[in-house]
């Protein structure tokens, strides 16, 4: 799976790509078309006003995928292919729904465009960072670790690494040979860092 973020009217949205197709966190959708504070109570109090009025259950047009957390993490969350997503707008009272279809529309004609053309899907991911703020310098530095980690786990895959745990042993073991700590104790280290206001 590739898990990217896109922004609608300044809100980030998480998207995983799975058989070619994206799939939309649906709690990040609800954010961008609500403004809510408390998007998953938000999304909640839907699936309940949904299942009781009409007796549709909204979950079954989602699935859970793993994406990654403000906190850094992967957790399960509920996500909607462009159809679902679709269906689960009709139901939020929001004038940002139409420009959000067409956003959604665009989203899916741009992924046929990065098929035919990958080197798409690298000139969009540059854009975003710049549009973020961030410097050329920075830039290019993530896109080649983005490259690399690629090139890693391609490697992997070939050898026969597939499961999550294989994964996490074996980046844990290359920071630990690289930076003498492991991915979970560096994460300490600049918490504990920031807090004493040292220099990382």
């Amino acid at each position: 799976m590739e898990n990217k973020l896109v922004v609608f009217k300044g809100k980030e949205i998480r998207r995983t790509l799975l058989d070619n197709e994206w799939y939309f966190a649906v709690v990040d959708v609800v954010a961008a078309l609500t403004d809510s504070n408390k998007p998953r109570d938000y999304w909640y109090r839907m699936k309940k006003r949904e299942a009781a009025s009409s007796c549709i259950e909204l979950s079954t047009f989602c699935r859970q995928l793993k994406l990654e957390s403000s906190d850094g993490k992967m957790y399960k969350t509920e996500v909607a292919g462009t159809e679902g997503i679709f269906r689960i707008i009709q139901s939020i009272p929001s004038p940002r729904a139409e420009p959000f279809k067409r956003w959604l529309a665009k989203v899916g004609y741009e992924r046929v465009q990065e098929i035919e053309d990958p080197e798409l899907a690298t000139k969009r991911t540059k854009a975003i960072y710049r549009a973020k703020g961030y410097s050329d310098a920075w830039i290019e530095k993530r896109m080649r670790g983005i490259a690399v980690r690629a090139e890693l786990t391609d490697e992997w895959n070939h050898r026969g690494i597939k499961e999550e745990p294989e994964y996490a042993i074996l980046t844990s073991e290359i920071s630990k040979a690289a930076f003498s700590a492991t991915p979970s104790e560096y994460k300490k280290l600049k918490v504990y860092n920031v807090k004493t206001c040292a220099i990382i």
